[in-house]
């Protein structure tokens, strides 16, 4: 156990946790989010005084990860998060999933009770002492790195060490596990080659040096594996981009675009990569996969080569593609290998689209004609719903109307956000983020407030009520600090995604996931007076809403009725049939054969997702 720290500060020392949060702010930290406790207050006393690092409370631990995701995502920097022991520890575990899956750089910092108290009972022990169970083992699956702080001495290894874990590829969680008497306990006066704590003043011939380069050096290009994919781009009469995440967090949109004009290529987009390349260009092909657009298809059936760039191609990219792909050579850059068979350049991403740019004809070209990102038909609801409700077409046509060029995106599971990937432009200097990693329902809610706090920019989340009763309280949170974030919930009272699934694929004989009407403007305007509410009952008084919130510089919330029969533009669903009545969900006779059927769905014939 560590010794108890007295009253009275030892001369020539500092708490642990005011050099850690100083070694935070030296590194550029602007915003710590979480929920505090007990095992992690000491932290978030240290952080408030930095005056220089912003704590923020979120209502729920999995936002306070998603903020610091949201946070990632839009500056490119490492995300923090804070949290306590026990059951707040645990609720980290599947935001720490989805940065790990999308490989997102964020920092835990996890309060544990004293190391004293370990195994013996202590309350919310997970020290793996005493019948309890592990916490490292918890979040060692879902982390990049994952160390218990089990002495005040080696927090100055492990930090740049979580911290360089965390943004080195493949970038993703680190998680530090700091006992409430370690944080507390004093260390001596950081000296040379480290950063101050806060109200310490390093002497004059001491710099406040900051921590290790956030990120190791990017592996070197392979010199035989770049010349091998150059050699099958130069041999290639027609080329097609598939772009993804990576050229985002490489900051590799202006490179990916001079690749594209040498090789005269189109460009498509992975679903959670709108925002790389310009959705209003005249290469643009459109979004891959099962959201996606057929003219990629087209553009891959006519291309000699497809050409990967940061991304590996995981199933929601390539459903529906795959036959097309089996007949087409594949060239892969990315720091990780593709999901499948071609060419692979690993590295550094910027780096080896210059290395392989600087190979091609100098000569830009145009590419060859093609249909570009036509919208796919929405198909009707199976029934009319009751009330007043609006299309998803007409509704993303408002958003689209409304949305500054400079703002940022984010877009929740299911059908409403199906529809925004796919019929959505991408702001021209925002990012357009959708949480594929593990697609949790709620996660825009968080990662929009991180976002906004973190850049002050106008920051859209586009969401359906399954996601709003999952995660939307995060509403106070946005009140709170005043974020710039715009809510827009598309309320179809149903987890309809869910429930079409059961209609066309399961028979129709439960409604389960169909719920009784819910006027959430109306809830959201009584919880919180200062918020601008609105209801919306058409396109035109939703745009009206968005354009207002444009202006005001604080949050707002608008909520729409859609039909949850509507069919939304996922591949799963294309054979579906509007023939059945809705809600009853009435079953299929012997010698009626569902569109969805296992004889001829093709979720089962083409792609299999969620």
């Amino acid at each position: 156990m560590i010794t108890p720290t007295s009253d009275v500060p030892e001369a020539g020392t500092v708490r642990l946790v005011d050099h850690l949060a100083g070694e935070l702010a030296t590194a550029g930290v602007t915003h710590v989010f979480g929920v505090g406790g007990a095992n992690i207050e000491d932290l978030y006393d240290a952080v408030h005084r930095t005056g220089s690092v912003r704590c923020v409370v979120a209502k729920h631990e999995f936002s306070a990860v998603t903020m610091a995701d949201g946070y990632a995502r839009t500056t490119g920097c490492l995300g923090v998060v804070a949290a306590t022991s026990g059951g707040g520890a645990m609720n980290l575990v599947p935001g720490l999933a989805e940065a790990h899956a999308s490989r997102v750089p964020v920092l835990a910092l996890v309060g544990q009770p004293p190391t004293g108290q370990a195994g013996h009972g202590a309350f919310q022990d997970s020290s793996g002492k005493g019948g309890s169970f592990d916490a490292a083992e918890v979040f060692a699956p879902v982390s990049r790195f994952c160390a218990w702080v089990e002495d005040p001495g080696s927090l100055q290894e492990l930090l740049p060490q979580a911290m360089a874990a965390a943004q080195a590829e493949p970038r993703g969680p680190a998680v530090l596990l700091l006992p409430k008497d370690v944080q507390q306990a004093r260390i001596p006066l950081p000296g040379r080659g480290t950063a101050a704590a806060p109200g310490v003043a390093l002497p004059a011939s001491t710099p406040g040096v900051a921590l290790p380069a956030p990120t190791a050096a990017a592996p070197r290009v392979d010199s035989s594996a770049l010349t091998a994919v150059t050699d099958i781009l130069r041999g290639a009469g027609r080329a097609l981009v598939i772009a993804g995440e990576g050229v985002a967090a490489a900051d590799a949109r202006p490179e990916l675009a001079e690749l594209a004009r040498k090789l005269g290529a189109w460009v498509a987009v992975t679903p959670d990569a709108k925002d790389v390349f310009d959705n209003r260009d005249p290469r643009f092909a459109g979004v891959a996969g099962v959201m996606g657009h057929a003219n990629v298809e087209d553009c891959l059936r006519r291309a000699d080569v497809c050409l990967l760039v940061g991304t590996r191609l995981p199933l929601l990219a390539r459903g529906g593609l795959d036959r097309a792909l089996a007949a087409t050579e594949v060239v892969c850059l990315d720091p990780e290998p593709p999901f499948v068979p071609g060419t692979a350049l690993g590295g550094g991403l910027r780096d080896a689209l210059r290395a392989v740019t600087g190979r091609l004809p100098t000569r830009p070209q145009d590419c060859p004609q093609h249909s570009g990102p036509l919208p796919s038909p929405m198909r009707a609801p199976v029934s009319p719903a009751t009330g007043r409700t609006v299309p998803y077409a007409q509704a993303i046509a408002a958003v689209e109307a409304a949305l500054p060029e400079c703002a940022h995106v984010f877009v929740d599971a299911g059908n409403a956000g199906a529809s925004a990937v796919h019929l959505l432009p991408a702001p021209r200097h925002g990012r357009f983020v959708v949480a594929v990693g593990m697609g949790g329902m709620g996660y825009t809610f968080g990662a929009g407030i991180g976002a906004a706090l973190a850049t002050g920019r106008r920051t859209y989340v586009l969401a359906g009520d399954g996601s709003f009763f999952m995660h939307g309280m995060e509403v106070h949170t946005a009140v709170e600090y005043a974020a710039p974030v715009t809510f827009v919930v598309f309320n179809n009272n149903a987890h309809a995604m869910c429930a079409l699934r059961e209609e066309f694929l399961q028979g129709g004989v439960r409604s389960d996931d169909l719920f009784g009407r819910t006027d959430l403007a109306a809830g959201v305007a009584a919880a919180f007076p200062s918020l601008d509410v609105t209801g919306a009952d058409d396109a035109a008084q939703l745009r009206e809403a968005l354009l207002r919130s444009n202006t005001s510089g604080r949050p707002a919330f608008v909520a729409l009725d859609c039909d949850p029969g509507e069919i939304p533009p996922f591949l799963p669903f294309q054979s579906f049939q509007s023939f059945q009545s809705h809600p009853s969900f009435a079953p299929a006779t012997d010698s009626t054969e569902r569109p969805g059927s296992k004889e001829n769905s093709d979720e089962r014939g083409v792609v299999h997702v969620g």
